[in-house]
């Protein structure tokens, strides 16, 4: 699996950042892209390539929990994974 390019940014390129970050809205040059309509964007979906970056940790986790999820089948960490965000986003959103 290829890592993020983690070679830092040249002075020229930072300075090229800065600028197109200081640009106004209103100097975008869109002509070379092509219009969309409301139509294209209530079917658009959001997110859709998006994956998180993985961290590996060691965790320790009660013995017969682990394995009630690995007797469910394959993918187990990935369920205790999407656990453990929804319940990060539930909270998330009670504050």
């Amino acid at each position: 699996m290829n890592k993020a390019n983690n070679t830092p940014l040249t002075k020229q390129q930072l300075a090229a950042l800065a600028h197109l970050e200081a640009m106004p809205d209103e100097q975008i040059d869109y002509s070379d892209i092509a219009a969309t309509s409301e139509e294209q964007w209530r079917e658009a979906k959001q997110a859709l390539f998006y994956r998180p970056v993985k961290q590996q940790l060691a965790l320790r986790i009660d013995a017969d929990v682990v394995n009630w999820f690995k007797s469910q089948g394959s993918g187990y960490q990935a369920r205790i994974n999407e656990l453990l965000r929804q319940a990060m986003i539930k909270e998330i959103n009670q504050e």
